[in-house]
């Protein structure tokens, strides 16, 4: 019967996932109030289930250019580099025992092939923008 075949589907699929070796759930946030606040009951919901989630990607991280001074060159950015910093700090608290990744706003629009590539390497390996302008993330595409 149908019935039978259905409640199979969902004890199959309950199954998957719940198997970290078949799933894990990745979170992907901003850093910014609401959305920590969402990522955060996401993360417990998925406890609550046991569906593995141990992976966060923070995307839009502000690198501002910096002037002569070491400071942000621009007041604005600057001002959001600051606000930035005290949820990314919240975000290394509550999960220092996840894989956190740092994703920079980039100064372009992610798309097209190129660009998708581009940011999907810093995915898997974060530039390290102590030494880095944002700029040089992109000036060859």
């Amino acid at each position: 019967s149908s019935g039978i075949n259905a409640e199979y589907g969902v004890e199959r699929l309950d199954r998957e996932l719940k198997n970290p070796d078949l799933t894990t759930f990745v979170c992907v946030c901003i850093p910014e109030f609401l959305s920590l606040y969402e990522t955060e009951r996401l993360i417990q919901k998925l406890t609550a289930l046991d569906i593995d989630t141990h992976n966060v990607v923070v995307n839009q991280v502000m690198y501002p250019d910096r002037g002569p001074d070491g400071c942000a060159a621009c007041g604005l950015c600057g001002s959001r580099t600051k606000m930035q910093k005290k949820y990314l700090d919240q975000i290394a608290d509550l999960y220092e025992d996840f894989h956190v990744v740092k994703m920079p706003l980039m100064p372009v629009e992610v798309k097209g092939v190129p660009m998708l590539q581009r940011f999907g390497k810093f995915l898997q390996a974060p530039p390290d923008m102590s030494s880095l302008s944002i700029h040089d993330l992109v000036k060859d595409l």
